[in-house]
């Protein structure tokens, strides 16, 4: 194996490494960075949602966590803007 090739491999792999250690620090675990590369992206390539288009009617769950409704049922015809997360 030629030396160039051979630090070629190594570079990769280091790269390799130091992307997944990046990944696993930014969301807080190895494991909570493996569920997001198996779950949130290839949701991301999917839709077809642009400004300005409605919201699909997905069943929400109150903070009470047994209530559940559609977003149309609540917003009745006016903006609404949902908050996925926490602000405290």
């Amino acid at each position: 194996m030629s030396p160039v090739l051979k630090w070629g491999l190594i570079a990769a792999a280091v790269l390799v490494v130091g992307a997944a250690a990046a990944l696993s620090y930014m969301a807080g675990s190895p494991k909570d960075a493996i569920g997001m590369v198996r779950y949130a992206l290839p949701q991301m390539l999917r839709g077809n949602l642009t400004v300005g288009s409605d919201a699909p009617d997905a069943t929400l769950v109150e903070l009470d966590g047994q209530t559940r409704f559609h977003i149309r049922e609540r917003s009745h015809g006016k903006p609404l803007v949902l908050v996925f997360g926490s602000f405290t």
